[in-house]
């Protein structure tokens, strides 16, 4: 999540021409603090994010805008890639077709295509 977070910052610090060092100057902090945050390796306070949401002109919710939709692709990813591999260690061709059935977003040929 800090790392989203930080990454959120980063494209908004961007898209209003703001270096790290300017951010830094603003808020009373290093431009290494700024790039500590970005990076998601120093989390940033709520009051710090308050700040930061108030002069950049955005609310507190946009850093964590989109942040389930990131999830869920990562979770559906690892999830797909353990069906795959447990589909590949199915016996029979119709038995896999009869597998595949159960999971609409799996063809028999992109289970093919995805254990290649």
């Amino acid at each position: 999540m800090d790392t989203y977070v930080g990454h959120r910052l980063k494209l908004l610090r961007k898209r209003c021409n703001f270096s790290q060092t300017d951010l830094g100057n603003k808020l009373g902090i290093s431009f290494q603090q700024v790039q500590k945050y970005e990076t998601g390796s120093n989390r940033i306070s709520a009051s710090r994010l308050f700040e930061l949401a108030q002069f950049l002109n955005v609310t507190p919710g946009y850093f964590f805008d989109g942040i389930h939709t990131e999830n869920n692709r990562e979770k559906q990813q690892t999830s797909d890639e353990t069906f795959v591999a447990a589909l590949s260690q199915v016996e029979g061709e119709s038995t896999k077709e009869g597998v595949l059935k159960f999971n609409p977003g799996f063809s028999s040929e992109d289970s093919k295509t995805r254990e290649e």
